[in-house]
C-alpha cells in the first residue's frame, strides 16, 4: 500500500485537572460532561502499558493501544499496524522503541489544557532507567497555544536547592516555593528532559511533543482528592528525589516567542520547529524523513501524487503524518504557523 498524509481520531482524557478550552483553542469536538486535560494525537503504547493513574483504559487490554488512521484507503488502520507493516515507508531511517510486544511508534503526541495546576513530578533520566526496568526516559516539551493573565509554569529547582532542603519542603507541603516560577506568553517552548523536575501551571493550553513513556513519579499534588476514590493521588517521593536533576537551568531549554522559521527543540529522539508560511506559498516535500504538522492557526494542503487521495487539507488544531516516503507540496491557502516534528535519522 502506497502511504499518503495522515489524519488520526484523537483519543480525548479526562483528567480531575483538565477542562474544555481545547474545543476553542484546537477546535476539537470534546465528549460532554468531563474535564478533559488531554487529546492525544499520535499515541502507540504496547500491551499492559502503564501510566501514572494506573492502566491506560482499552476494551482490550492484550492491544496496543494505538492512533486510528481517519482519512483515505488505509481509514480505520491503527499506527501500530503501520509500525508492523511499512515501518521504513512511516519513519525511513529513523529508530522506533523496542518493547518486548515489537516495535513502537516513537513519538506520543498531544494537546493539554490544564485548568488546574498538574502535579509536580519528574521523569526518570537514563541513568535511573538503565537500572529500573519498570522505569522509562521521557523528554517532553511544551509549545504555549493560550493562557490565562499571570499563568506560570514551576520549572527546575531554584539554584542551591539540596534534596534533604526538598525533600523536608515535600513534607512540609511547601515544595513550590523551592522551585522556578516561570510566567508564560503565547509562542514560548519549554523543553523538559527527564530528569527535570515540573508542573504544568493552571489556565495554560499547549502542544506537547514527548517519547511515548509515562513513567512519572508525583512529589506533590497541591492537596487535591481524586474523585473517582475520595482519597489523594498517590505520591512518588522517593524514586522522584532519585530522579531530579537539582543543577538543571530551565532557561538553557527555553525558547521565547517571535521568529518563526527555526529549530525550537533539539532532543535526542526528536526536533521540533516553528514554522510559518504566507498565503499562497508552496513548499517542497521531498521524500526520506518522516515529518509531523501541528498547525497553530491559518490553513494549509498537502497535495501530491498519493494512491486514492488527492490532497490533505490541515485546519488549525489539527495533526497530519507525512510519512518518510511521501513526496509532495505544502501549500498555505492563508498565512499560516505551524510545529514541524521530525525524527533522527539513525
Amino acid at each position: 500500500m502506497k502511504l499518503y498524509p495522515l489524519q488520526f481520531h484523537p483519543r480525548f482524557v479526562a483528567k480531575m485537572w483538565g477542562g474544555r478550552e481545547l474545543s476553542r483553542i484546537a477546535h476539537k469536538n470534546l465528549p460532554e460532561g468531563r474535564p478533559i486535560g488531554e487529546s492525544w494525537e499520535l499515541f502507540d503504547f504496547p500491551p499492559g502499558a502503564v501510566g501514572q493513574d494506573g492502566r491506560m483504559p482499552s476494551d482490550k487490554p492484550d492491544d496496543w493501544i494505538s492512533a486510528t488512521i481517519a482519512n483515505g484507503p488505509l481509514a480505520g488502520t491503527t499506527l501500530h499496524q503501520l509500525m508492523a507493516g511499512h515501518r521504513r515507508d512511516l519513519i525511513g531511517g529513523a529508530s522506533p522503541v523496542s518493547t518486548p510486544h515489537g516495535e513502537q511508534f516513537p513519538l506520543l503526541i498531544k494537546f493539554l489544557d490544564a485548568r488546574q495546576d498538574l502535579s509536580v513530578q519528574v521523569h526518570p533520566p537514563e541513568r535511573y532507567a538503565a537500572t529500573h526496568p519498570n522505569a522509562h526516559l521521557k523528554n517532553e516539551c511544551w509549545f504555549i497555544l493560550d493562557h490565562a493573565p499571570g499563568a506560570r509554569n514551576l520549572i527546575g529547582a531554584v539554584p542551591g536547592t539540596t534534596p534533604e532542603a526538598f525533600s523536608r519542603a515535600i513534607e512540609a507541603g511547601q515544595c513550590e516555593a523551592m522551585l522556578n516560577r516561570v510566567e508564560v506568553r503565547r509562542g514560548e517552548m519549554y523543553y523538559l528532559p527527564s530528569g527535570t523536575v515540573h508542573a504544568l501551571g493552571a489556565g495554560i493550553v499547549a502542544a506537547e511533543v514527548q517519547t511515548p513513556s509515562d513513567t512519572t513519579y508525583r512529589v506533590f499534588d497541591f492537596s487535591r482528592i481524586e474523585p473517582s476514590t475520595g482519597r489523594p493521588r498517590t505520591l512518588h517521593v522517593k524514586e522522584a528525589l532519585d530522579c531530579i536533576d537539582f543543577a538543571t537551568d530551565w532557561r538553557s531549554g527555553f525558547s521565547p516567542a517571535g521568529e518563526d522559521d527555526r529549530v525550537l527543540v533539539n532532543a535526542p529522539q526528536f526536533t521540533v520547529a516553528r514554522r510559518s508560511l504566507n498565503a499562497n506559498t508552496r513548499q517542497r516535500i521531498d521524500a526520506g524523513r518522516m515529518r509531523v504538522i501541528m498547525l497553530i492557526d491559518g490553513l494549509l494542503e498537502v497535495s501530491g501524487d498519493f494512491a486514492g487521495v488527492q490532497s490533505v487539507q490541515i485546519s488549525p488544531g489539527q495533526t497530519v503524518l507525512i510519512p518518510a516516503a511521501v513526496e509532495g507540496v505544502l501549500t498555505a491557502t492563508s498565512e499560516s504557523r505551524y510545529l514541524e516534528v521530525r525524527l533522527p535519522e539513525a
